[in-house]
């Protein structure tokens, strides 16, 4: 079977913008640049707060980022970061597209 791309949806209640630059800083490599695995990511505000959508190019880049970045990084607390856990939507992709 083919590995397929791995899409994550995040939905932050209340989240800002400001949360968001705070938490981009803390867990991607440096600005404009993503993660191991990592093809596309997009954030901006939506209704009740912030969402976060990025796109892996398997289900184990993103678990590898998950488990060894995002989540201790998220654990030890991210200063001006979003202050909650994430609504969280995943998806087994069927067409990536540029």
């Amino acid at each position: 079977m083919a590995t397929t791309a791995y899409g994550v949806v995040h939905f932050f209640p209340g989240g800002t913008q400001e949360q968001y630059e705070a938490s981009m800083a803390a867990v991607h490599p440096g600005e404009g640049l993503l993660p191991e695995g990592q093809i596309f990511h997009a954030g901006g505000p939506s209704a009740g707060g912030w969402t976060i959508m990025a796109v892996h190019d398997s289900t184990e880049s993103w678990e590898k980022f998950r488990d060894n970045i995002l989540l201790p990084r998220m654990q030890q607390g991210i200063e001006g970061g979003f202050a909650s856990q994430p609504e969280e939507t995943v998806i087994d992709l069927y067409k990536v597209m540029p």
